[in-house]
């Protein structure tokens, strides 16, 4: 075997695993398309023939690939004050290398590391409003196959690197939805920018998602409507804009007398919409058969 083709040696904690470690490896063998080696111990002899370790070895150099946070005075925070573990580590180094952009790696690291980190560090970042109820968080979907105590762990090395093979997908997979998010939140911070009336945005050919158009259009003050395509049939949406990306009130809901009301000729006569097909009873989403039809709808709104 070539030096171009030696595996590289990943080395982290043996015994049981928890989501640090987890997404710590999957960044690397992503960033090492997967020719690596991995191997659990706390053996300091091997520990040393390490290219990579993290969350074991006591040491926090990333010119040297060492990654652990457990030593005296941690390994530093953020500015927000969240420590940094081994998974955040990892990413401050070469997140940015493996998502081809700051701005996405900046993304993953609040989306997903910060709220890791924390966990492993001890520190609290939720409060539960509901007496012993909590987020089943992503987490758990690969600590849960961890061996329970009636369980043998003979076989926790092999759980562990099918775990991280499946936090690797997870990790393309969110670095995909980032990017395609941030194209997404252009193209309506475009539109925005070119609406006369800035209270009604209009989207000609994008279908984007709910998520990201109300977190987008909410940070800035006009808008109320958002008009665009549908995405699973030849109709338009019309939806109302939230006061903030934190609540799901509207800004301005349409009509109580459009609502819910599922005969459209019936719909069309209260509306004065000659074809509006759809008024959701909670007041935030109506629908149209054309594009003219949504811009009508929403300007009698407006007027409401």
């Amino acid at each position: 075997m070539s030096f171009f083709t030696k595996k590289k040696i990943l080395i982290t904690h043996d015994g049981t695993f928890h989501t640090d470690d987890l997404f710590a490896t999957a960044t690397l063998s992503l960033l090492n398309k997967g020719n690596i080696k991995i191997i659990r111990t706390r053996n300091p002899e091997i520990i040393k023939k390490g290219d990579y370790v993290y969350d074991v070895g006591g040491i926090y150099n990333p010119q040297e690939n060492k990654f652990d946070h457990h030593q005296k005075g941690g390994a530093g925070e953020r500015k927000n004050s969240i420590p940094y573990a081994s998974f955040g580590l990892v990413w401050k180094t070469y997140g940015e290398q493996l998502c081809g952009s700051k701005e996405v790696a900046e993304i993953i690291d609040q989306k997903i590391a910060q709220p890791i980190d924390a966990i492993d560090n001890g520190v609290d970042i939720i409060k539960s409003l509901f007496d012993g109820i909590i987020p089943y968080g992503a987490d758990q979907v690969f600590l849960d196959y961890i061996p329970t105590w009636k369980e043998s762990i003979k076989d926790i090395d092999k759980i562990f690197k099918m775990q991280v093979l499946k936090v690797a997908e997870l990790l393309k997979r969110e670095i995909k939805i980032i990017k395609d998010d941030l194209e997404g939140k252009n193209i309506l911070i475009e539109a925005y920018e070119k609406s006369k009336d800035k209270r009604i945005i209009i989207i000609i050919d994008k279908n984007l998602p709910r998520y990201l158009y109300q977190y987008t259009l909410s940070k800035f003050a006009e808008p109320l409507y958002l008009i665009l395509p549908s995405g699973h049939s030849n109709v338009w949406k019309i939806e109302a804009i939230r006061k903030s990306s934190e609540t799901m009130e509207s800004r301005k809901s349409f009509p109580e007398n459009w609502r819910g009301i599922f005969d459209i000729e019936e719909l069309r006569k209260v509306s004065e919409i000659s074809d509006i097909i759809f008024c959701h009873k909670g007041g935030f989403l109506a629908e149209t058969v054309s594009k003219e039809g949504a811009i009508s709808l929403a300007q009698k709104a407006l007027l409401a």
